[in-house]
């Protein structure tokens, strides 16, 4: 087993607290530092692919997020004006006794994260970042904003796109990539009888969907390049007659659920960007993780899931009977062109609904990415 008794994960969303999980469970001493005092999440809900409840089911939480969620079992394709479907999809499950794939809202999720990692004695902070990471010749020595003074084997860097330890240890140019597009999010009851990502494809500006979160509950979502002059920061006041403005374009069950779109707090609008770091994901003793290393657009429902298959291939790399180097090094070599994939086909289907004269198949390239992403770890 590579050298490694005490961890500090930084960064308390779905790939920190799957990793404290993680490796709690094999046995690790755990910190966590969260800088959100708060602890919580802002969103509205999370796509589980099946390869997402593969890679929970391996933690022992995918039964209690599908009793939290809804069932996805496939996607279905429509034109804008929602009179022609392009296409149905069932999805394969990849775990006995559970569904292909899973809807839920993202404070249902943070919240069953967040029970299970207090539950596996690791040492929570919130509130508290890093000011300074040494290492040493078999630590890291870490300065906290509250004072405090730690040493450890390893550190995981699992805070995000904005990543503070990326920023710090690696290089400090790579910063995210706006994609060209940003994104809009509005809960509202569930449509009877959805069970599929259902997407309205060839509007104006983009593409507009609806995924089922909850028996009652579900989010309609809209991609696409914003207008001339439009900020990739919007106030929050009347934000929401600004998105039942974008959604003019669209015909079907995305015009008869516009007009429910009424609550400017309820609105979540954000800028689509990217990043994707080349290994080594590795400097020393700390390494990243989750959108850390690789944040993907939304186009195929990915981010979290790959998130979480970090966190389970990089728990088998430091239970080999090698330096530590080495099984980071092997986690990333395993990692990086599976998430590679994911990330520039993703951006591609983005990159083609801003400019349909591009030559690719978006139905084909989604599809090349799904292959990537259910294959086994």
């Amino acid at each position: 087993m590579a050298q490694v008794k005490r961890v500090l994960v930084v960064g308390g969303g779905i790939g920190g607290l799957s990793a404290v999980i993680a490796l709690r469970e094999a046995g690790y001493e755990v910190d966590l530092i969260e800088k959100n005092p708060a602890w919580d999440v802002y969103g509205v809900g999370i796509i589980q692919p099946g390869n997402a409840l593969r890679a929970l089911s391996e933690l022992g939480l995918a039964r209690e997020a599908v009793q939290q969620g809804h069932p996805i079992v496939g996607d279905r394709t429509h034109t804008a004006d929602g009179t022609t479907e392009l296409g149905c999809s069932d999805w394969p499950p990849l775990v006995d006794g559970l569904p292909p794939g899973n809807g839920i809202t993202r404070p249902r999720l943070h919240q069953i994260l967040q029970t299970h990692t207090l539950e596996s004695g690791a040492d929570v902070r919130v509130g508290v970042t890093f000011t300074a990471l040494s290492e040493g010749s078999a630590d890291v020595t870490v300065e906290f904003s509250d004072g405090e003074r730690r040493s450890y084997d390893l550190v995981v860097g699992a805070d995000g796109l904005y990543s503070q330890v990326r920023q710090q240890l690696f290089d400090p140019q790579l910063k995210p990539k706006f994609t060209g597009q940003v994104c809009w999010r509005y809960n509202l009851p569930r449509v009877d009888g959805l069970d599929r990502i259902t997407m309205f494809v060839g509007g104006p500006n983009g593409s507009a969907g609806l995924v089922p979160l909850a028996s009652d509950l579900m989010y309609l979502l809209l991609i696409e390049r914003p207008s001339d002059g439009d900020s990739l920061r919007i106030e929050t006041e009347g934000i929401a007659a600004r998105f039942r403005e974008r959604l003019a374009g669209f015909g079907g069950q995305i015009a008869e659920q516009r007009e429910l779109i009424a609550d400017d707090l309820a609105v979540v609008y954000r800028p689509v960007e990217s990043v994707l770091v080349t290994p080594p994901w590795h400097r020393g003793r700390v390494v990243l993780i989750g959108d850390a290393a690789h944040a993907t657009t939304p186009h195929c429902g990915q981010g979290a899931a790959q998130a979480i298959e970090d966190v389970l291939v990089l728990r088998e790399e430091l239970a080999a009977d090698r330096p530590l180097a080495a099984s980071l090094d092997a986690y990333a070599t395993r990692r990086f062109e599976r998430c590679k994939v994911i990330v520039e086909g993703s951006e591609a289907i983005g990159a083609w609904e801003q400019d349909r004269s591009l030559p690719i198949d978006p139905l084909a390239t989604r599809a090349t990415v799904i292959r990537a992403a259910m294959a086994p770890l």
